[in-house]
């Protein structure tokens, strides 16, 4: 549980190491360009749209760590807000761990973004601080599904599936990002799931293996996952509406 003695100093973590291979080959994912202007921009920014994160720590691809550092300094960003860079791993678990070994001690909520979700409202980004605030040790922004999920015998790639059951949609939620942590629980789950070599699929999964609860709040259709070409058709037509709409 977060501790009330402690300052709310919120940072986000953003792993921006991946190569993004389903958008085909050129640039890393993160640096792909969305309007104009390279994803991880857009990311950044929508972390720093929020009031309480103070700090943005940004993971970038091992060897490309100066090449992001100069495209953050060539970019308006808010002033209130401050920007680290740090080199990442080989896998997205240790990308994230370095960013939180770079946080200073006075952070104790913890959020970590996709760099590939980059219209996140600022709403969504709030709603997930204050359940960390009010003391929930991680939390998770999700929508309902739309689509009836069923669970399958996985085979070879195009050959059919047998069906082993169909869960209760109502019961099913697809989580984005960004997800929050008190820094703690956070921390100990890095460390307690990197040893145990037990997998989790998002950072929320991990702090699940610990047995601490993980809280659900609304989501929003704008965050979703830049990771097709047809995702970035979508953010891109998605982009210039509110530019449109709201000078963004």
């Amino acid at each position: 549980m977060p501790d009330p003695s402690r300052p709310y100093r919120t940072a986000a973590v953003i792993p921006a190491a991946g190569r993004g291979v389903r958008l085909g080959p050129g640039a890393p994912k993160a640096l792909r360009a969305l309007g104009g202007t390279p994803m991880l921009i857009h990311a950044v920014r929508a972390m720093a749209a929020s009031r309480s994160v103070s700090l943005v720590v940004v993971v970038a691809p091992p060897d490309g760590a100066p090449e992001v550092k100069n495209l953050l300094d060539e970019h308006a960003l808010p002033e209130r807000t401050d920007y680290l860079v740090v080199p990442g791993g080989e896998t997205r678990q240790e990308s994230v761990r370095l960013g939180l070994d770079a946080l200073p001690e006075d952070v104790s909520v913890v959020l970590v973004h996709d760099a590939a979700r980059p219209l996140v409202p600022v709403e969504t980004v709030d709603a997930v601080i204050e359940a960390v605030r009010d003391g929930a040790p991680a939390v998770v922004p999700a929508l309902p599904l739309a689509d009836t999920v069923k669970e399958v015998e996985p085979g070879p790639p195009g050959a059919p599936e047998p069906v082993l059951g169909t869960p209760v949609r109502a019961r099913l939620r697809a989580v984005q990002t960004p997800q929050g942590f008190d820094r703690d629980t956070l921390v100990r789950a890095h460390k307690t799931v990197a040893v145990s070599g037990d997998g989790a699929t998002d950072d929320a999964g991990m702090v699940e293996q610990l047995g601490a609860p993980v809280m659900v709040v609304p989501g929003h259709e704008e965050a979703f996952k830049v990771t097709r070409p047809l995702d970035l058709v979508l953010a891109e037509a998605v982009l210039a509406r509110r530019r449109a709409n709201d000078g963004f």
